[in-house]
């Protein structure tokens, strides 16, 4: 299988040799860099597409139905200046969200309130650190305190409280006191489970999980949306002074929350924020969501809102020069230069310590006009202990932990609430999510040039091949034209499974002999042995996320590749040759006849007629994230259906879907 696989490749690279999409796929830890616009108009178009992008890819398009939280807040502890209270809440219908809640003593009108999302801590909210290790972090200066030192987290907590902040400090996934999907499974996933790749009852990081964009990272940037919906539900929080930080992967979702939630006024991501390294872990990958962008990106959304952030001798080292000048010009163009502000820290490794915990603190309150002395320093307390923090009691019993009933009945949940919303949608909901889960619409589609190879007189028609070259992209295509010496203006782009050699049949000479031209093409790895498999990233874990998070599924490559057909036969003038004045699509394939379905879809009304044989695909029946016809976000916008409706009243030839047509596709075509 491995040895076809790459002949496969092989062969398809020789004749596409300058096509980028020949390049090793990009992972993790690829290079991530952000140009800042040149314009504010310019970086508002941009500004909302990467917006989409993120909320698409986090199965967060359109926003799940937000159904009663059902907020239980008990056990008050009674400290110096503050208070401490144990919550859940259901984010949705049985699925538990979990954390502290902080809360200043004596609250004067209005308050902050500030959301805190911890890292790849183990047990972040609960544990308390040993002697041992706050001592060598107060050697090193990390930490102040022998007592404070023992919870970064607690820590930050309380000294936001003592301020007159409300802190809402949750658990992520499978941490503390969140025990409904394992760690095994939100941080450890390694293999493909074949009892949950089913087409019904599925469980994450299937095809289907995927198909319908679900993944752990989605139901925790979810969570946090819900997060803020609880914090702003407290009477004493001001809904103009609202603040996300958090490090590690908590800075990842500081990142997305406030590039997401427009309620977020002041962000602080930690030791995220960086052009190299993205985020390794599964909880913080997600299929779609950095194809095209990156961390920088993700950061510049925010803008010019007050944003903070660090360096630390991780990842993040070489942001002061890499990523940060590039904020700052993004700030700059806002006429807010100022509001954008970089610890350096690289002397620390990956932390968040008690100097970077000092400088949001003095960010938030120069920022917030808490009025106190700056710099704004720690002052030490009494950490609470794991029994003390816990929100299940006899009371309070914990949901049942591990469930992987649970995980499927949650994943259903979500699917049909999903369903249920974009039956009612309007068509423009539709159509985004379609040119994000593709990739790419037909106006972006980008500029296309010709080059002949070789050209022969066959009597009635010249026979054509040559070289498409999408200088936008940098992608190329082989193809191959039947154009007739009595012209009619039309041209039909022929589809075939086997590549351009598919033109070769009685179908095509019949349209060729009615006028027609026909245009032939190896859409991405045809024209060798037909991929069975398609690449991944060396990363070994079985995860969709770690290489569709960063690059084009090879359905949606093949779907671009329509698309410079179009738009060449479209927009490209070729010498004094006249322009077509018809462009019809066909496709009879079993893999392109779904992807001419996506094309015309986004294509709409540069292609008039459409000839399709759907074989009654369904992206939601791949059992494989491996196989050539998978792609994220496929069955979420209502399956293949979804997009023959975006295809509207334009007029096609539908086989697969239900009654055959009367006529057949050529006699159809020759009208």
């Amino acid at each position: 299988m491995k040895h076809t696989l790459l002949l496969a490749f092989f062969a398809a690279a020789l004749a596409q040799a300058e096509d980028i999409r020949l390049q090793p796929p990009k992972d993790l830890n690829g290079y991530f860099p952000f140009n800042p616009p040149s314009s504010l108009s310019e970086w508002d178009q941009r500004k909302e597409q990467v917006r989409r992008q993120i909320l698409v890819s986090q199965g967060l398009w359109p926003m799940p139905t937000k159904t009663p939280l059902n907020a239980v807040i008990h056990g008050k502890i009674e400290r110096e200046g503050y208070t401490i209270e144990k919550v859940y809440f259901e984010s949705a219908p049985g699925f538990f969200v979990t954390g502290s809640l902080y809360r200043p003593t004596n609250p004067k009108g209005k308050v902050p309130g500030v959301m805190f999302a911890h890292g790849h801590w183990k047990d972040a909210r609960l544990s308390l650190s040993t002697d041992d290790v706050v001592r060598r972090e107060i050697a090193t200066g990390g930490e102040r305190f022998e007592r404070g030192g023992k919870s970064i987290f607690q820590s930050l907590c309380v000294q936001l409280a003592r301020m007159g902040c409300v802190v809402w400090q949750w658990d992520m996934l499978s941490d503390s006191d969140s025990v409904q999907i394992p760690r095994e499974i939100v941080h450890t996933f390694a293999k493909q489970r074949p009892e949950s790749n089913t087409t019904e009852n599925w469980g994450l990081y299937s095809p289907q999980a995927e198909s319908h964009l679900q993944s752990i990272m989605g139901l925790q940037t979810w969570n946090a949306v819900r997060g803020l919906d609880f914090l702003l539900s407290l009477p004493e929080v001001d809904p103009e002074r609202t603040a996300i930080t958090g490090a590690s992967g908590g800075g990842t979702q500081t990142m997305l929350l406030a590039a997401i939630d427009d309620r977020i006024k002041l962000s602080f991501p930690c030791v995220m924020v960086s052009t190299s390294m993205q985020g390794g872990c599964t909880c913080e990958n997600s299929s779609l969501l950095r194809i095209n962008t990156g961390n920088i990106e993700f950061a510049g959304l925010f803008a010019p809102k007050p944003q903070g952030m660090n360096t630390a001798n991780d990842w993040t080292k070489e942001l002061s020069t890499k990523g940060f000048p590039d904020l700052q010009k993004l700030y700059a163009t806002h006429g807010k230069k100022d509001n954008v502000f970089l610890l350096r820290g690289e002397h620390f490794p990956h932390n968040y310590n008690a100097v970077t915990r000092s400088a949001f603190y003095t960010f938030l309150n120069k920022h917030f006009k808490l009025g106190f002395p700056s710099p704004v320093i720690e002052q030490d307390y009494e950490p609470l202990t794991k029994e003390q923090l816990t929100v299940w009691d006899e009371k309070h019993p914990a949901p049942k932990a591990a469930d992987p009933e649970f995980e499927r009945k949650l994943l259903k949940y979500f699917t049909e609430d999903s369903n249920k919303q974009l039956r009612d949608a309007d068509p423009q909901i539709l159509r985004q999510a379609v040119e994000v889960v593709i990739g790419r619409s037909y106006d972006k589609a980008g500029t296309v040039e010709w080059e002949l190879k070789d050209k022969q007189d066959r009597g009635d028609h010249l026979e054509m091949t040559g070289t498409l070259t999408n200088k936008t992209h940098s992608e190329e295509l082989n193809v191959a034209w039947l154009y007739p010496k009595q012209w009619n203006g039309r041209v039909i782009i022929w589809l075939d499974d086997a590549g351009k050699s598919g033109i070769a049949n009685k179908q095509v000479k019949e349209l060729v002999a009615g006028g027609s031209a026909v245009l032939g093409v190896d859409l991405l790895f045809q024209g060798g042995e037909p991929v069975k498999q398609t690449r991944v990233v060396a990363n070994p874990r079985e995860f969709a996320g770690y290489t569709h998070g960063y690059n084009h599924a090879l359905f949606a490559q093949r779907t671009h590749d329509v698309l410079t057909l179009i738009t060449f036969l479209r927009n490209t003038k070729v010498g004094d040759h006249p322009s077509p004045k018809n462009v019809y699509l066909a496709a009879f394939g079993s893999q392109t006849g779904p992807i001419a379905v996506a094309a015309r879809a986004l294509a709409g009304e540069a292609v008039e007629r459409a000839a399709m044989d759907t074989h009654g695909f369904r992206f939601g029946k791949v059992l494989d994230y491996r196989d050539p016809m998978f792609l994220p976000g496929g069955s979420k916008y209502l399956d293949l259906p979804g997009m023959i409706d975006l295809q509207g009243p334009h007029l096609r030839w539908i086989k697969g879907e239900g009654k055959d047509p009367e006529s057949s596709a050529v006699e159809w075509l020759l009208k």
